[in-house]
């Protein structure tokens, strides 16, 4: 953990779909916002067939774009859906990176939400290599911790044990 200004900044190993206490929690989408396999597979089951319907509208999104839609049966009231990079193939990866983590506070702002949970988002099927992307996730973060107004607590939830160590070691670094 570690604090930028007034934000919170944690990482914790766990399930996303779980995270009561967080106003949103960020999904890991492709561009057409449906189901798939990872972090979008697991939000749109925990959250049930209203999401997809609501997602469906809003589709597609490119590289690095970032939309909000209710969280249905999640216990969070918010998802926001960030379409990362996919490695190799859609460049700059590290900007479109970072803008997914920008985009996703901006609109977390935008609602006056206090509390966002993300994922290592394009760390998975999208094969962004982990630290490279912790680090871009993590700076982005720091970068923009002075200028949130709404948002206190920014927590990445990470699926393994080695994605946590990654994290809380790039966040000690960058803090």
């Amino acid at each position: 953990m570690a604090k930028v200004g007034d934000v919170v900044i944690e990482c914790v190993r766990g399930d996303i779909t779980r995270q009561p206490d967080m106003d949103a929690i960020v999904n890991a989408a492709n561009a057409q916002l449906m189901p798939g396999g990872g972090v979008a597979g697991a939000i749109h089951r925990a959250a049930g067939r209203g999401l997809a319907e609501e997602c469906r509208p809003l589709a597609p999104i490119k590289p690095g774009e970032a939309v909000i839609t209710g969280g249905h049966d999640l216990p969070n009231p918010y998802v926001i859906h960030c379409l990362g990079p996919v490695y190799g193939r859609d460049e700059p990866s590290d900007r479109l990176l970072a803008d997914c983590y920008r985009n996703a506070l901006r609109l977390a702002e935008e609602k006056g939400l206090a509390s966002v949970a993300f994922p290592a988002i394009s760390t998975g099927a999208f094969g962004y290599p982990l630290e490279p992307a912790a680090r871009v996730a993590l700076s982005t973060i720091v970068e923009m911790a002075p200028e949130l107004k709404s948002v206190k607590t920014v927590r990445f939830v990470l699926f393994g044990e080695r994605d946590l160590e990654v994290h809380q070691r790039v966040l000690q670094e960058l803090t």
